[in-house]
């Protein structure tokens, strides 16, 4: 059958409408190649059959390195056999610390930090009177909220939620990692009817007073119900409290009292609900765990949700919710790992899963709890064994300690005190690292990033005795039904994760010595990866590196057919590839949202050898180090109904 022009104009749209879309630099698809595509007659029209990622090389150029770069394409391949590249390309929305509009005739500063009464926080080390603002934009969703009308949008309004985990240092140099209220703001967008292209309208920091600030506020995911969930890792420790300097300037800054903060109201799941008016209005839930929140991944059913924990001694956690799109409530579990022995040990190991149910809470009784007791009323925590059998040893931090819980307190100390006594209910808490949750819910298989496998994995000190990857790994989960907790009693959900092992192609590669520009991984594997997101169109698992082994991290794209592995983007040296979000389909263009945060975050060891040529060059593009950006490749149309 001949192939009308109209109907191959569908076709290929639609295949390019898989592109992804990444991160900050200016350029997008050429029109006059997509154009001779589109304009083949229609007699000699091959229709395209499938489309793929063109990996780029490492940058290597101090001018590459010291940016971001696209030097990826996606290949459509033709019914014909022939093929056909199509370079992609990043734009960004603004850099922190731009003046952006706020929607109201003025400017405000994107990533710019406040207190809780709104006022912005100033940095008192700046020649002139500053706002702080942050370099670390990180978790990133884009939403739509249908048709909605908005002051100033020519084109379709869309919306996103960004968040700032934290800003690295004040004007001085000094240190400012955790002493500032992490803000979130809700990007108004302006959709071209065209060509998707996205501009920002309106930056709307999210009110966070009702939860009472946000601490370290790391990767996100957008809810099936359409809202961004948030995260605040790394909970502060409130056994130690009274000595935490870098809480007391948190709460200094966000209070104007050092001793204001309470740390059992950090450590949970905020969650954004976009307003068709640009603005937001952010819930805290407090029932899923108080531990080191990465990111959460809400499974298809709008009830069952996926917890990584980043942190050395962490565990692997699973909430199943009362009600669809509801975290309010709800039962929350642990998982008791048990190896594979023998198998695998250098590439991750082989795990089989089973469940202990941690206990079922409201978030309103949690958060009463944690208005009113203080980590004395909930358990005794001893440094050194104390010879007393009443205590339970556990690992924490990388370190042993040893816990008692007072009487009475056991919802409060499942809750409040997670990474305590999930081990002493038979959790096996020795992950190390363990960041970024996603799903591919056409094959029930969730992703999960292991940064680092090291430490608590690799020391011999727990459950989990594998060989150390510094590079680390992805894992894959089957997810299945009619699953039971090591009670007996049904867990009230079909994905239920019931093993765990490394994805063939995403296990990092250690060099036994740095190569030429300092590299301690292989720079054609994944290094330290972090932030990753599925695209169930594209069947791509997208993983964005976090890495102390390249010098550059870099955004990959792993095709779960074939195994292909794409290098599709790579942030300047020192920077983290943070914000990543597969976008499938708004208004009928894709997206693949990136940002990048820290630049120039030089380490000792890793980039030794580059420093001197780079320094400048990221000086003089990101504000001295300051500055930092968030941005999208351009979506693609998608093919119009037949």
């Amino acid at each position: 059958m001949t192939t009308s022009p109209a109907a191959s104009r569908r076709t290929v749209l639609g295949l390019m409408a898989r592109a992804p879309l990444l991160p900050l630099a200016g350029g997008v698809l050429s029109s006059t190649a997509l154009s001779s595509v589109l304009a083949r007659p229609a007699a000699a029209a091959p229709t395209p059959v499938s489309a793929a990622f063109v990996s780029m090389p490492a940058p290597a150029t101090p001018e590459a390195r010291a940016t971001t770069t696209v030097g990826s394409a996606l290949e459509v391949t033709y019914s014909d056999g022939t093929r056909q590249d199509f370079k992609l390309a990043c734009r960004p929305l603004f850099f922190t610390g731009d003046q952006v509009p706020d929607g109201k005739g003025g400017k405000t500063v994107a990533g710019g930090y406040y207190d809780i009464d709104g006022k912005p926080i100033m940095d008192p080390t700046a020649a002139t009177p500053t706002q702080f603002f942050s370099d670390c934009p990180d978790g990133y969703s884009l939403l739509s909220l249908g048709d909605v009308s908005v002051d100033d949008v020519k084109g379709n309004p869309v919306f996103a939620v960004v968040q700032f985990e934290y800003t690295t240092r004040d004007a001085k140099g000094d240190d400012m990692y955790g002493r500032l209220p992490s803000p979130i703001a809700v990007l108004t967008l302006d959709q071209d009817r065209d060509t998707g292209a996205l501009e920002l309208v309106k930056y709307h920091t999210v009110d966070a007073t009702d939860a009472r600030g946000l601490w370290i506020t790391c990767g996100a995911s957008l809810s099936p119900w359409n809202t961004h969930l948030s995260s605040e890792e790394y909970e502060p420790d409130a056994t130690k409290i009274a000595g935490n300097e870098e809480f007391k300037a948190f709460s200094r800054n966000l209070f104007g009292d050092e001793t204001k903060a309470n740390p059992y109201h950090y450590g949970h799941i905020p969650e954004v609900i976009v307003n068709a008016d640009g603005t937001g209005r952010l819930v805290k839930h407090y029932c899923l765990g108080r531990i080191s929140h990465e990111l959460i991944q809400v499974m298809p059913d709008q009830r069952t949700v996926i917890m990584g924990d980043d942190a050395t001694n962490g565990g692997l956690f699973l909430f199943v919710a009362d009600k669809p799109a509801d975290l309010s409530a709800g039962t929350l579990y642990v998982a008791q790992v048990t190896q594979q022995p023998g198998v695998a040990l250098d590439k991750g190991g082989v795990f089989d899963l089973k469940w202990i149910k941690i206990g079922h809470a409201t978030s309103d009784e949690i958060k009463a709890l944690a208005d009113r007791l203080t980590a004395e009323d909930i358990v005794e925590v001893k440094t050194s064994d104390p010879q007393d059998a009443s205590f339970t040893a556990i690992g924490y931090g990388g370190k042993q300690q040893w816990v008692k819980f007072k009487p009475g307190m056991e919802k409060a100390a499942a809750f409040l005190e997670t990474h305590r006594w999930a081990p002493t209910v038979g959790g096996t808490l020795a992950f190390s690292k363990l960041e970024g949750v996603t799903v591919n819910a056409r094959d029930k298989v969730g992703y999960m990033a292991m940064s680092y496998i090291y430490k608590s994995m690799s020391d011999g000190k727990s459950a989990i005795r594998v060989d150390a990857i510094n590079a680390g790994a992805v894992y894959g989960l089957p997810l299945k039904g009619g699953q039971h907790d090591l009670a007996g009693d049904a867990i009230d959900s079909e994905w239920v994760p019931v093993h765990m092992s490394a994805v063939e192609g995403l296990v990092g590669r250690d060099l036994a010595t740095p190569d030429a520009v300092g590299n301690k991984a292989d720079v054609d594997f994944i290094a330290n990866p972090d932030n990753i997101k599925f695209s169930e169109r594209m069947r791509t698992l997208f993983v964005g590196e976090d890495s102390g082994n390249h010098v550059n991290n870099f955004l990959w794209a792993f095709n779960v057919d074939n195994g292909r592995l794409s290098r599709i983007l790579s942030c300047p040296a020192g920077a983290e590839s943070t914000g990543l979000q597969a976008v499938d389909d708004i208004n009928g263009f894709s997206y693949i949202m990136s940002n990048f945060q820290h630049p120039g975050d030089w380490e000792k060891g890793l980039h030794d050898k580059v420093k001197e040529a780079l320094a400048p060059l990221v000086d003089e593009k990101y504000r001295s180090r300051r500055s930092a950006a968030v941005g999208y490749i351009q979506g693609l149309p998608q093919p119009a109904a037949s």
